[in-house]
């Protein structure tokens, strides 16, 4: 019990981490080109696919 509890601290403070890395202030950063792909871009979805790899990670290991 004590450890879906830390999953769930774990998962809720990476909600509150995405939150400022995917508002204006850190997106409007990100500008030019990297490759032929607008920076902006790749900082957004590199993010979001992040977010989602580390919460895929926390959710596995609480079977451990």
């Amino acid at each position: 019990m004590k450890r879906a509890n830390l999953s769930r601290q774990r998962l809720a403070a990476l909600g509150l981490l995405g939150i400022p890395l995917l508002t204006y202030p850190l997106f409007g950063l990100a500008v030019g080109q990297w490759g032929s792909w607008p920076a902006g871009y790749v900082y957004l979805f590199g993010i979001w696919a992040g977010l989602i790899g580390v919460a895929a990670w926390v959710a596995e290991r609480k079977g451990r």
